[in-house]
């Protein structure tokens, strides 16, 4: 039987079909080696128009390409879990439970760092917890506050805010100097509580009591049930702390989070920061409006402040490629390239997933079958807080 030949249109179609997947792959390609080699040179020209914005993008695109893959790894660790918890309420075992959403618990990896000070021992309760916690403190030790600009999806959600904010009010708003100096020390001061409650007023005892307890073996899923069931004066404090981040940009980050504090004390040892180079910069002051922080970086020679995130957002804007790099400090003196900074930030946290896994640290020692029975007793008294 004779094939029946193809329509005109189709057999015209065809070809462009392929030419434009061809001309796709290209064009993937040719980008993916832009965004390899970006200020590899270091030139020293001035540059304008269509280079200087292809730039700027490139560079943006690598931190946004970062953290839209965190946020979709966070989704789907969360939708894996929600669908867990809903076999284990139906009496079933449904896959198994997502380490990553020991992430979601701050207050049980600072407890088990406690442990390991006193131990030397990892608490087998939520371990994910206390890797998750060093891998965001390593990359603070390398790369200023890098986990808040790249990986973090509240930051990611605070940049979302910010962009809406100066859509809304045409300009990046802002507190007065001696508003804004005040109300940034109250992150340090709801740091300060927990590691005075956790690391000077708690025993090792009580600390060891509160990781075993029955709320710490349960507390991704009573995390998950808090943000489920909403209470309506938490919904107001959602809603007025979405509100104030729209007024005033990055207001969480800025003010409040004490992880982010943490984060800005361990960034002071990180050997690569923002480095201004006098003799190429030509004083447009672009880094400094740049700067979600509102750092003068045109006035600085080096970002040492622990408001920087390292977010390379000054880099982005800088018309000179040599004016504005992440660098460590002689001798090496050797300058970071955006996309080496992404993938080292990528390959940290991954390296540091899979050394944990492979020593055993990673997976929680809470058996499913547990948890299948007490997910039905929740609330007991025995699963409040420890007093």
């Amino acid at each position: 039987m004779a094939a029946e030949p193809l329509s005109p249109d189709l057999a015209a179609e065809m070809p462009a079909t392929r030419g434009g997947l061809a001309a796709l792959v290209a064009r993937v390609r040719s980008e993916s080696a832009a965004l390899w080699n970006l200020d590899r040179d270091g030139s020293a020209a001035v540059l304008k128009g269509r280079a200087y914005r292809a730039r700027r993008q490139r560079i943006r695109l690598l931190r946004h390409a970062v953290q839209g893959l965190f946020l979709a790894l966070v989704l789907w660790i969360g939708f894996d879990f929600v669908r867990w918890v809903r076999g284990l309420e139906a009496g079933r075992i449904v896959g198994s439970r997502p380490p990553g959403v020991d992430g979601f618990l701050p207050i049980s990896g600072l407890m088990s760092l406690r442990h390991l000070f006193h131990t030397g021992e990892i608490s087998p309760v939520h371990p994910a917890a206390l890797v998750i916690l060093l891998l965001v403190i390593g990359m603070s030790l390398v790369v200023k506050k890098a986990f808040c600009a790249w990986t973090c999806p509240v930051g990611a959600i605070s940049e979302a805010l910010d962009a809406l904010s100066r859509r809304l009010f045409r300009r990046r708003l802002s507190l007065p100097r001696w508003l804004d100096l005040p109300l940034r020390s109250l992150k340090y001061l709801l740091l300060g509580f927990f590691v005075w409650a956790i690391f000077f007023r708690m025993t090792p005892a009580l600390v060891g009591e509160f990781l075993g307890s029955p709320y710490n073996r349960v507390a991704d899923i009573k995390m998950l049930y808090f943000f489920e069931s909403l209470s309506p004066f938490a919904l107001k404090v959602l809603a007025g702390l979405g509100v104030l981040s729209l007024l005033v940009p990055y207001a969480w980050c800025r003010y409040l989070c004490p992880y982010g504090a943490l984060l800005g004390i361990s960034s002071l040892l990180a050997p690569f920061k923002i480095v201004r180079h006098a003799s190429s910069c030509i004083d447009c002051g672009l880094c400094a409006r740049a700067c979600p922080a509102r750092l003068p970086v045109d006035r600085l020679a080096r970002v040492r402040s622990d408001e920087c995130s390292g977010c390379l957002s000054c880099v982005a804007d800088c018309p000179v490629p040599r004016a504005l790099r992440l660098e460590a400090p002689s001798p090496l003196r050797r300058p970071l390239r955006p996309a080496i900074a992404a993938v080292a930030l990528v390959a940290l946290f991954g390296l540091g997933v899979l050394a944990a896994r492979l020593t055993g640290n990673w997976q929680n020692d809470v058996p499913a079958a547990e948890y299948l029975h007490r997910i039905h007793e929740l609330d007991g008294p025995q699963y409040d807080h420890l007093r």
